[in-house]
């Protein structure tokens, strides 16, 4: 509802807050529709609606300042407080705060490029994760058979690919998976298509993912992260070959081999067919002058060994040999009669010992041994019994008795025994 504007004593207009406001922002954003204002973020916000809220300040002043989703969704760098910038916009009024702020259209960091500010995030973030790692990157196959190349099916780089590899190992069988390789689209057509031959192609050997040289932009797609991650999970090894030998992309670090162009990755990947046939040539020629000097040798050896004594006289040697062997027999023989005779006399006087400490050489002298009923021998008539067959052992035979009576030995006995002894 319009309302009129109040006049004052003296005549001066009375504005209402919103009327002031109002004014105050028609006149920014006339005056202010397309500035350029570099500064300093203190402040980073994102909204969940995509919206980017941010504070701009110098050694003096703070701006505040926003960028709206479609705006924010197109930056390839990420804000990052303490990052001067150059921002462009125009001057707002925000009527529920009452001040005024940036809407900014455009930002890009003050001093650098906005793609070299997006390359060094991506690269900080990647490498934090590991996707750099040297021991991860797997070595490249000797001979490859099967090669998928990932790459624009009109582009200089398929071409210098397959005339290289055709040149020099035409035995390899090429997938080429076209993409874009410029532009807002291509480095999703990339990742997508480094996924399709992981899936629909896992007999590949290895691929090519690259396009020949251009600008930073053009060659942007392969500094995307959506690319590096394709890269990064592929089952089978990569080699990255973007634009010229000067131009780096995040592509080269994560892939297994980076090579400097379209043309040195062909060249990387397949071996020279003229190269190995040159190399076999020279291993065959080494391999017949060593067999040829084996059997020269061969020859010298058996010349030597024909002109020696044995072969030329070889019943001497088998004669003289023989002679040895009645030597050596006839040694033995000797030996061990001189052996035996020595076993034998020692063997006597050991049976003269035996004998001589034998108890029957005690009977001899008209000892006898006298044997209980359980055939233990009798040393005292203690234990025996009236009746009980005792046998006694002679040195001329044997008796057989019955005790009759049993009589213990007194001392006086056993002292006259010893002294009968």
């Amino acid at each position: 509802m319009a309302t009129t504007p109040d006049r004052g004593r003296t005549g001066t207009r009375v504005f209402t807050v919103s009327e002031l406001t109002a004014l105050v922002q028609e006149l920014l954003g006339t005056a202010f529709a397309n500035v350029y204002v570099v500064g300093e973020i203190s402040r980073v916000t994102r909204a969940t609606s995509g919206h980017v809220y941010l504070t701009l300040k110098d050694e003096s002043a703070v701006l505040n300042a926003v960028m709206w989703r479609h705006v924010a969704s197109t930056l390839r760098f990420g804000l990052e407080e303490g990052m001067e910038v150059l921002a462009c916009g125009s001057v707002d009024v925000y009527p529920p705060r009452g001040s005024y702020q940036l809407i900014v259209t455009h930002v890009e960091p003050r001093g650098v490029g906005a793609l070299q500010v997006a390359f060094r995030q991506l690269m900080e973030k990647l490498e934090k994760e590991g996707l750099f790692r040297p021991e991860r990157k797997r070595p490249l196959p000797p001979f490859p058979r099967r090669i998928g190349v990932v790459t624009s099916p009109t582009g200089a780089a398929i071409r210098d690919i397959i005339n290289v590899i055709s040149r020099r190992f035409p035995a390899v069988e090429l997938y080429l998976m076209p993409t874009r390789v410029q532009g807002a689209e291509a480095a999703g057509e990339i990742a997508q298509a480094i996924d399709t031959l992981n899936e629909k192609r896992p007999g590949l050997d290895l691929l090519i993912v690259g396009r020949g040289g251009g600008s930073m932009e053009d060659l942007w797609p392969f500094n995307e992260e959506v690319v590096a991650r394709a890269i990064y999970r592929s089952a089978i090894p990569v080699v990255s070959a973007v634009g010229h030998e000067i131009d780096y992309s995040i592509s080269d670090y994560v892939a297994d081999v980076r090579a400097a162009t379209p043309t040195e990755a062909a060249e990387l990947v397949v071996p020279d067919r003229a190269e190995l046939l040159e190399r076999l040539s020279q291993r065959r020629r080494r391999l017949a002058m060593a067999l040829q000097a084996a059997v020269e040798a061969a020859r010298a050896r058996l010349a030597a060994l024909a002109s020696r004594y044995a072969f030329r006289r070889p019943d001497a040697v088998l004669r003289e040999k023989a002679q040895r062997v009645d030597d050596a027999m006839a040694a033995l023989t000797t030996a061990w009669k001189h052996r035996r005779e020595l076993l034998a006399e020692a063997l006597k006087g050991a049976e003269r010992r035996l004998q001589a400490l034998s108890p029957l050489r005690v009977l001899e002298r008209g000892y006898s041994l006298t044997f209980a009923p359980d055939g233990s021998l009798l040393r005292s008539p203690a234990g025996l019994r009236l009746g009980d067959r005792i046998r006694t052992r002679l040195h001329a035979g044997r008796v057989l008795s019955d005790v009759a009576s049993v009589e213990e030995a007194r001392p006086a006995d056993e002292e006259g025994k010893r002294d009968e002894a």
